[in-house]
C-alpha cells in the first residue's frame, strides 16, 4: 500500500509540484509551503491566480492578484521577473531560452531572458498561454479560437477559429497538435500541418486538468465520473476513436489528471480528494490516497516515478510514496 505524507494547510492549493525533488506547494495567498526536512514557507505572490511547472528549469512560475510574476526555485527562493502594473494576471507560461508568458486582460506578455518584454493585444480577453516544444511560438486560448503567435520575430500571427469560449491551452508533445479546453464542457484540436479540426466533447463537467502521456501518444482529461484519455498516436488524433475511461467513479468527478513521465499510467484526483493510479492497458486501478475534505487541484511525479505530490481546494496536500 502506498504511504502518504499529509501536509494540511489552509487554503486552496493552486499548484503541487517538486522543485529540486522537494515538494512545494503554492496556495491562492501566495505562500510557498515545502516539505524539506521539516514544513517550511516562503512568500511570493500577494494573491496567487495562475501557477506553471518550467520543467526545463526546475521552477515555478507564478502571477498573482499584485500583477507581479515570480520565479520559485528549489527551496522557495521566490524572485520577481516581471510586473504588469496593476493588473491581475490570470495565466503563465514557460517556454525556450528562459522565455515566460503571461496575461492580463487581452495583452499577452512575453518576457525573454534578456530582460526584454513584447506585447501582443487581442480583442478580447486572453484565458489562457501554452508554449510549443517546437520553435518559438506560444498559444493564446480565446473566445471563439485560438491565436498562435511568433514572439522572437515580426511574422503575422496564425489565427484558429472555433465558436465559443476557450479557457486553457495545451500543445501535444511533438507540436503536431494544437488542444484547447472550452466552457462549453469539451475540448477542442487543431492538426497544425493542415488546420484540421478534432471535437472531444461528452462531458458533464467542464475540463480543468490536462496532461500529456510520454512521447504525447494520449491525453489524459478531467471533467467525468473518469478520467478522459484521448489517443494521439495516429496522424489525425482522436478523430473516429474512442477515448479511454479510466478510474470511473459513478459518485465522484475527476478534478485533476497526471500521467506517469515513462509509463502510460495516469493519477486521478477527484472531487472528494481521493486519488488513483490507473495503467492504460487494462484499467488496473491502485488506491493512492483515500478521501480527504477538498477536491484534488494540482498533482506532479517526481523524477524517480516513485512518489506523486498533491493538493487540494481544502488545503490538504501531501506526498504520496508508491515505492512502499
Amino acid at each position: 500500500m502506498p504511504t502518504v505524507a499529509p501536509l494540511d494547510l489552509d487554503g486552496h492549493c493552486v499548484a503541487a509540484v517538486f522543485l529540486g525533488d522537494v515538494p512545494h506547494f503554492a496556495l491562492a495567498d501566495g505562500t510557498i509551503h515545502r516539505l524539506d526536512h521539516g514544513h517550511k514557507t516562503a512568500q511570493a505572490n500577494d494573491g496567487l491566480l495562475a501557477a506553471f511547472h518550467d520543467a526545463a528549469n526546475d521552477r515555478l512560475i507564478t502571477g498573482g492578484e499584485d500583477g507581479k510574476i515570480f520565479s520559485v526555485t528549489a527551496g522557495g527562493n521566490a524572485a520577481e521577473l516581471a510586473s504588469a502594473g496593476k493588473k491581475w494576471i490570470t495565466s503563465v507560461a514557460a517556454g525556450p531560452q528562459g522565455t515566460v508568458a503571461y496575461a492580463s486582460g487581452k495583452i499577452a506578455f512575453v518576457h525573454f531572458a534578456d530582460g526584454k518584454t513584447r506585447e501582443f493585444l487581442h480583442p478580447r480577453s486572453v484565458e489562457g498561454l501554452a508554449f510549443s516544444p517546437k520553435g518559438m511560438r506560444f498559444g493564446v486560448a480565446r473566445y471563439n479560437g485560438a491565436t498562435l503567435h511568433f514572439p522572437a520575430t515580426d511574422g503575422k500571427p496564425v489565427e484558429l477559429e472555433w465558436a465559443g469560449a476557450h479557457t486553457g491551452i495545451t500543445f501535444s508533445p511533438d507540436g503536431a497538435f494544437l488542444v484547447t479546453t472550452m466552457q462549453e464542457n469539451a475540448l477542442h484540436g487543431w492538426k497544425l500541418a493542415d488546420g484540421k479540426h478534432m471535437r472531444m466533447s461528452g462531458y458533464p463537467g467542464k475540463v480543468k486538468s490536462l496532461s500529456w502521456a510520454p512521447k504525447g501518444k494520449w491525453l489524459a482529461s478531467s471533467g467525468a465520473p473518469a478520467a478522459i484519455v484521448w489517443p494521439f498516436s495516429g496522424k489525425d488524433g482522436p478523430m473516429g476513436k474512442a477515448p479511454l475511461e479510466l478510474g470511473t467513479r459513478g459518485n465522484a468527478m475527476v478534478t485533476s489528471v497526471a500521467c506517469h513521465p515513462s509509463q502510460d499510467v495516469v493519477a486521478v484526483g477527484y472531487d472528494d480528494g481521493m486519488v488513483m493510479a490507473v495503467r492504460f492497458a487494462d484499467a488496473k486501478e491502485v488506491l493512492l490516497r483515500r478521501p480527504g475534505k477538498g477536491a484534488i487541484t494540482s498533482m506532479m511525479w517526481d523524477r524517480q516515478e516513485r512518489r506523486v505530490a498533491f493538493g487540494s481546494a481544502a488545503g490538504d496536500c501531501g506526498v504520496i510514496d508508491i515505492s512502499a
